[in-house]
């Protein structure tokens, strides 16, 4: 009997039988036994070694492979969030000087409607300009949600609540060859987020859905549920949060895209209908939405297969809250003094003329630098400043600041059409009292003027705000 054996370990035990005509084994015999076993122990714990070492070489190499793979999709990633924000920043900026072409253009429409009788055949024209300056303040506001620039309020909401009404429009006006179906998890935590902006997300997703099936018909299928993202799924997105979310699936039956569709469908204006059948905006402003949200969003899709896009969106433990719905008429003024500031002559000469109408006394100023001269002469002669932000040599928000450091109650309100450095939450820490996105019709114009001049700077929850508009 033989020990097999190394330095570190026993491999094994030797047991041999001698034949009855000997009773032992001679020392050489031994000894060269001995070296035998000694190699064969050795062999052994190399083969060990080389198998592990090849285990562990399949690891690190499979490790790798993944690490490149991730480095590879999370550079993919980095490469479409800097073309979506190179295309949203060139977006605000459009969107901004449409918004400047729009004021005026919706403006003296309200301000000729006034003067025109309303059986007058004029009117029904002026009707329908003002239609269309609508339908294209809305396109710009879809541009602005893609581009992440439109601040819009939000609130606690509870999605299946939302999604629930936007099924009743899409029974209402998808075929019937396109069925519906719906498994809503009631229990799920709300989310911090704009009710408008939401139906919006459900509508286009359920709209792309069925724009997919139109000519063989289908099922749409809507889920909602809760999703914890943890750190891997973290570490592979970027911008995302740890944490639950809310997880909504739009599922079709449809065509199905390829790689090439799917590297561009959050692109805006790229669209795969035929020309004239849509305007490709519709994926662009999800995107825009949900990441404006905190969120995310992810595609599945092959040719012929249909789609699944998933909805990612942090969830909250507050409780959803009651919307406010602002009233729509027009409210008048009782003659305050009102220093009106924008660069655009048009623009001021329109605001002008419509402030006048309302029942105020306006001071019209073509530039920043002109309204504080104005003001610092004569800064207890106005009851109110209405300011563009854009403006040349000082900007509205400057403006603002200057002028509430010698009337700090003095009430302001900030107008703008786009502005990358200014958002309602800044206007108020400022001391701004509402923050108005142009074009602003002459209704929402005048309830903003009511509530600036209501607002006291004590006796409210808020701080004490002020008008500003670029």
């Amino acid at each position: 009997m033989h020990i097999i054996a190394t330095q570190s370990r026993i491999r094994g035990m030797f047991i041999g039988q001698l034949d009855g005509t000997r009773q032992q084994i001679p020392d050489t015999s031994l000894t060269l036994l001995s070296i035998i076993l000694l190699n064969t122990a050795n062999a052994l714990e190399s083969l060990e070694f080389y198998r592990l070492l090849r285990h562990q070489k399949t690891i690190l190499e499979k490790k790798v492979e993944e690490r490149t793979q991730a480095l590879a999709e999370s550079e993919r990633q980095m490469q479409q969030v800097l073309k979506l924000q190179s295309i949203g920043t060139l977006a605000g900026g459009i969107a901004h000087d449409f918004n400047n072409l729009l004021f005026p253009i919706i403006g003296y429409t309200e301000l000729a409607m006034d003067d025109i009788p309303a059986e007058n055949p004029a009117r029904k024209s002026l009707e329908e300009v003002l239609k269309a300056a609508s339908r294209a303040k809305e396109l710009i506001q879809q541009i602005l949600t893609f581009s992440r620039r439109n601040g819009r309020e939000r609130s606690p909401i509870r999605v299946p609540v939302i999604i629930r009404e936007a099924l009743k429009l899409l029974r209402s006006s998808i075929p019937t060859t396109i069925d519906i179906t719906a498994d809503l998890e009631e229990a799920c935590s709300p989310i911090l987020g704009n009710p408008t902006q939401m139906h919006q997300v459900i509508m286009n997703l359920c709209t792309n859905a069925y724009q997919a099936m139109r000519k063989t018909g289908g099922k749409i299928q809507i889920r909602l549920g809760e999703a914890n993202i943890g750190y891997e799924e973290m570490a592979q997105r970027i911008g995302i949060k740890m944490g639950p979310h809310l997880h909504l699936v739009v599922q079709d039956d449809g065509v199905g895209m390829d790689a090439t569709v799917l590297e561009r469908i959050f692109e805006p204006y790229f669209t795969t209908q035929e020309p004239g059948k849509g305007t490709g905006l519709g994926l662009s402003v999800i995107h825009g939405i949900v990441k404006n949200h905190g969120g995310f969003i992810t595609v599945e899709s092959q040719p012929g297969q249909g789609s699944s896009f998933h909805v990612y969106l942090p969830t909250i433990d507050e409780m959803a809250q009651d919307i406010e719905v602002e009233p729509h008429a027009a409210e008048t003024g009782g003659g305050e003094r009102i220093l009106l500031v924008d660069d655009e002559e048009q623009i001021v000469a329109m605001e002008k003329q419509l402030l006048e109408k309302l029942g105020y006394q306006v001071t019209a100023c073509a530039s920043s630098s002109e309204a504080w001269t104005v003001f610092a002469a004569r800064p207890d002669q106005f009851d109110l400043m209405i300011t563009d932000m854009t403006m040349p040599h000082m900007a509205g928000d400057r403006l603002s600041e200057k002028i509430l450091n010698i009337r700090p109650n003095l009430p302001v309100i900030l107008c703008t059409g786009y502005n990358d450095m200014i958002d309602a939450d800044k206007a108020l820490a400022l001391g701004i009292r509402k923050f108005v996105m142009k074009p602003v019709e002459k209704n929402e114009l005048s309830r903003a003027i009511r509530s600036a001049l209501e607002l006291g700077p004590t006796g409210s929850s808020q701080p004490a705000p002020a008008i500003a508009v670029s």
